[in-house]
């Protein structure tokens, strides 16, 4: 109501409790002009200058809301009710609020925080189908954004690795299997059986070395076959006192001896070309 008579009037003050006898005259012929009626000044002191419980009556109301441009007082009542209720509508709880925010909360840690990937290989003999346990494989990690990192089979022949790459690049090698490289996308396959290939001819030489085989004439003749002419052969000696060469008649004799030196041999490293080995690392287990 204050409101609608400061459009176009003045007043001392814009709280209707503090106006003044100037201020409640000219309030008065505002509304006269306006609805063709008035108030009292004795009902404006009992209503807007003095807390009162009550509402003026029911005449008076109407006259107030035709003032302010509604109808009558229902009409007031009604749109005012609508609106408080479209705006009520509109609030949003406060447990909506709490819980809408920590919905994005989680969305954002979960794109901003890493997601770990876990690879899970087990290698397989792939002319035997089994379980490469006794010989460990070395594994060379390659991923990109990591220093390459070496790790080995364990005692069930399987490895584990743990990377925020959606991938993994790796190199598997050992000195009785050909070396290969290894490439899979995550996915959600737990464990992977990996099969890869025995390097024959170092096998079979080590299996001449530590096996238990009585005819040494053809452990000899198979073992020249094996192995080329021109061969580099040493052995990595304990305690780091550095190496021992071998040429491949020594290697074959002191292989074929029944009182041979050379007992559980472990091959480091060998190389074959043409069929034949052309180099060979080894050491001997104590």
């Amino acid at each position: 109501m204050a409101q609608q008579f400061l459009k176009h009037n003045t007043a001392s003050s814009y709280d209707i409790s503090e106006w003044k006898g100037e201020d409640i005259v000219m309030f008065q012929e505002d509304l006269q002009k306006q609805t063709k009626a008035s108030i009292s000044e004795k009902s404006f002191y009992s209503y807007f200058k003095n807390s009162s419980e009550k509402l003026p009556r029911v005449d008076i109301l109407t006259l107030l809301s035709q003032y302010c441009g509604y109808t009558n007082w229902n009409d007031f009542k009604t749109k005012h009710s609508s609106a408080d209720f479209a705006k009520k509508s509109y609030e949003i709880p406060k447990w909506l609020w709490f819980t809408s925010i920590g919905s994005v909360l989680l969305i954002l840690l979960y794109f901003l925080i890493p997601v770990k990937h876990t690879f899970t290989f087990c290698f397989m003999d792939q002319d035997r189908n089994q379980p490469i346990t006794k010989i460990p494989i070395d594994i060379i990690i390659l991923n990109n954004r990591e220093s390459p990192f070496y790790i080995k089979s364990d005692s069930s022949g399987c490895f584990s690795w743990k990377t925020t790459d959606d991938y993994i690049n790796f190199v598997v090698q050992s000195p009785y299997h050909k070396t290969d490289t290894i490439y899979r996308i995550a996915s959600s396959e737990a464990l992977e059986r990996l099969k890869i290939q025995t390097d024959d001819y170092a096998l079979m030489l080590h299996y001449y070395a530590n096996g238990k085989v009585e005819d040494w004439k053809n452990r000899r003749k198979e073992l020249s076959k094996i192995i080329a002419d021109d061969v580099t052969i040493f052995q990595v000696l304990p305690y780091g006192l550095g190496i021992e060469m071998y040429t491949k008649e020594n290697f074959i004799n002191t292989l074929t001896t029944p009182t041979r030196s050379l007992k559980n041999i472990e091959i480091i490293e060998s190389r074959r070309l043409n069929g034949q080995i052309v180099k060979l690392k080894f050491r001997v287990r104590s």
